[in-house]
């Protein structure tokens, strides 16, 4: 697929997955597309050699794989790229409702390592999951996405704070309530009742009582390419949405006689410790159902390979000593390969070389990452799946800058050609 193509396919699936549950909806629509069938973890599976399948768990996470149509699961293994599905955010609380000086506010609470300040002065829409009792008495649920800017948080004028720009700490509890509207009076609004209006607005009529939601803030903003030339572009949940978009597609274009999978776990930004997390059982459980003997499953692992894809720190032209000076990664110079010796990545000489070699075979370029020594690391999915089910692994990803921001950057060369060597690790016949 050409540059340009890719890339706008990228934005699409971007702008319309304000939340994991968005993101694992529009992942499933596109597998589906591809002739992937959906499997419910509940029931017995009939899997064929040849087939192409999915699950979901908590609307929030997705394994898709394919099967070879004649290679034995023991003997081959399979070629495994993971990335998560959520972003650090604004997430509503139970009771969030405040009024102050007239004005609607929302509480909320922190999702993962946000950077607070870009939150401020930004047009914001609210999306997420709502659970709610039917009109017939059950029990439903169902996806909102309110679209439309509905809150700001505003910024308070220097001409009130004029030491701001000496350096000023963000408290989320008293800072960070969005306004969403002005109240008449002694007005008064429920979020439970604003839901039910919007759910209303979206044709879907048989709410009766809105019991439950987990709902986040976003920016309206759509991607766009950014510089003179287009070399960049900037949205939303860069981190690490477009590492999913990247997996997803190598997937569905590989066309692989090999056994391959993708897996896209939430909670990586509050640590994977979930029943849908990478810390979680999820994929282990769905090994266990493929390969239900252990001997066999063992020998599946030993033949396998994880590539875990996750957003990389491109060296910041106005903080460059932020990086090590060998170890910079640049937007627009290939994807990075993510290194650390104290196993906050899981990538080894084998898997890094591996990687590298068919990196090579694509003519794709890579770069190396490593922190700084005086600082510490982050880490990604990679060393929990290695370690929950010992198969070796390679942590790679895109360089971007202000990782965790409300809005991210990105070279545009990068996402096509990780796609590209992703497809062909796919293809590998051994590794």
């Amino acid at each position: 697929m050409q540059k340009h193509d890719f890339n706008e396919q990228l934005f699409d699936f971007l702008a319309a997955s304000p939340t994991p549950f968005h993101a694992v909806y529009e992942m499933r629509g596109r597998l589906q597309e591809a002739g992937f069938i959906e499997l419910e973890e509940q029931n017995v599976w009939n899997v064929w050699p040849g087939g192409r399948y999915f699950i979901v768990r908590n609307e929030s996470s997705i394994i898709a794989w394919t099967l070879a149509s004649s290679a034995n699961l023991a003997n081959t293994g399979f070629r495994m790229v993971g990335a998560h599905t959520d972003s650090p955010c604004l997430k509503v609380k139970p009771n969030p409702e405040t009024v102050s000086q007239g004005c609607l506010r929302l509480g909320v609470e922190v999702y993962g390592g946000a950077l607070l300040n870009p939150w401020f002065d930004r047009d914001l829409s609210l999306a997420g999951r709502v659970s709610y009792v039917s009109t017939a008495g059950g029990m439903r649920s169902e996806l909102v996405n309110f679209e439309r800017p509905v809150a700001v948080i505003p910024s308070l004028a220097i001409h009130l704070d004029r030491e701001v720009n000496q350096g000023r700490n963000v408290n989320p509890q008293t800072e960070m309530p969005p306004v969403m509207a002005q109240l008449q009076g002694d007005g008064k609004a429920e979020l439970r009742e604003i839901l039910k209006n919007e759910l209303l607005a979206q044709h879907i009529d048989d709410v009766a009582e809105i019991l439950d939601y987990e709902l986040f803030f976003y920016d309206v903003q759509k991607p766009s390419y950014i510089g003179l030339n287009n070399e960049f572009f900037a949205s939303a949940r860069l981190d690490n949405l477009l590492s999913c978009f990247i997996g997803m597609q190598a997937l569905i274009g590989s066309n692989s006689d090999q056994n391959t999978l993708l897996v896209c776990n939430d909670h990586e930004e509050v640590g994977s410790l979930s029943a849908a997390g990478a810390q979680g059982p999820m994929l282990k459980q769905l090994l266990e159902r493929l390969a239900p003997d252990p001997e066999a499953r063992n020998r599946m692992i030993a033949n396998s390979m994880m590539v875990s894809v996750d957003n990389a720190h491109a060296v910041h032209p106005n903080f460059a000593d932020k990086h090590d000076g060998n170890h910079g990664p640049r937007m627009n110079a290939g994807a990075v390969i993510k290194i650390n010796a104290n196993q906050r990545y899981a990538s080894s000489s084998e898997t890094s070389a591996l990687f590298r070699h068919i990196a090579q075979q694509e003519d794709v370029t890579l770069q190396s990452f490593v922190v700084r020594s005086d600082m510490a690391c982050g880490s990604t999915i990679g060393p929990i799946t290695a370690a929950n089910l010992g198969v070796k692994t390679v942590d790679i990803g895109v360089p971007q800058l202000a990782m965790h921001s409300i809005r991210e950057l990105a070279g545009s060369d990068d996402p096509v050609g990780l796609a590209k060597v992703l497809s062909r690790f796919y293809c590998q016949a051994r590794v």
